[in-house]
């Protein structure tokens, strides 16, 4: 009489979600434990995935310096806009998953004892998108930097502009863009990181506007979705135009740089840009 043996599921489909990862682009499974180890990048294909704001300002600042501004600004309803779901209601779960009030933060810090002023964005929080506090935190930041004569650096993850604050969320282009100016007119420089994604609004204005841009691997990055930017010039557009190597090769992107290097990037930046900010720092 033959043998039967038991049926056995594949083994990566018994790999518990809590413990491992798959990976998107290789479908490796990843131990969670080794992936946060590796910065949340693939080992095997480098794949970055995205982050969270403490996670970036943990890659980034030296240990215990990020001092947080205006951690308690949060968005408010004033269009009473509802699709599924009241906007308060978004607003709430967001928060909820996230612990943040909104998708960006804000502060100072050091970076290889180079004093910064840097703002991040959560992809996490409604798709890092900007409404009103947003472009308030980013408007602040370029002041404070302003303020106090040190480097600003902006770490961009967004869809674009928040639909739910409709005209209110579009002005912050402007706004944005006029603290910017004021910044580059007293000659304090900035530093734009775009991370995938980085699109809509938040490229059209302050992302794509640092004395210097840089980019993380294969971040995509642009204004308008693949097919709307087809459909707008009524022809075929090549593979990858909105990933960050090819926007580095079209100049675009002043250098792509990995996530493991992106820390000494900056620092390296930053001595040439403001050496004085090391002093500060320091102080």
């Amino acid at each position: 009489m033959p043998v039967k043996f038991p049926d056995f599921r594949p083994r990566r489909d018994t790999f518990p979600e809590k413990l491992w990862t798959r990976c998107p682009s290789c479908s490796e499974q990843l131990f969670n434990k080794a992936l946060e180890k590796s910065l949340r990048v693939c080992p095997s294909c480098g794949h970055h995935f995205r982050v969270s704001s403490a996670e970036r300002l943990a890659h980034l600042l030296d240990p215990g310096t990020f001092e947080e501004r205006d951690p308690g600004l949060s968005s408010q309803d004033p269009l009473g806009f509802v699709d599924q779901k009241p906007y308060p209601d978004r607003l709430a779960a967001a928060r909820l998953a996230t612990g943040l009030t909104d998708a960006a933060v804000w502060g100072f810090g050091l970076i290889e004892d180079h004093r910064v002023a840097i703002l991040v964005m959560d992809f996490g929080f409604m798709g890092g998108s900007m409404g009103a506090v947003v472009g308030e935190k980013v408007a602040r930041a370029a002041e404070g930097a302003l303020a106090a004569r040190v480097p600003l650096v902006i770490v961009s993850a967004s869809g674009g502009a928040r639909m739910q604050e409709g005209t209110l969320a579009l002005m912050q282009l402007a706004k944005t863009m006029a603290a910017l100016e004021r910044l580059r007119a007293a000659g304090v420089p900035y530093v734009s990181v775009m991370s995938d994604p980085t699109t809509g609004g938040v490229f059209a204005s302050y992302a794509a506007m640092g004395d210097v841009n840089l980019a993380e691997p294969n971040a995509l990055i642009g204004f308008a979705g693949a097919r709307v930017g087809a459909g707008t010039i009524g022809q075929e557009l090549p593979p990858g135009f909105q990933r960050a190597e090819f926007l580095f090769r079209h100049g675009f992107v002043d250098r792509v740089v990995a996530r493991a290097d992106l820390r000494r990037e900056l620092a390296a930046l930053l001595r040439y840009l403001a050496p004085g900010a090391a002093e500060a720092g320091r102080g």
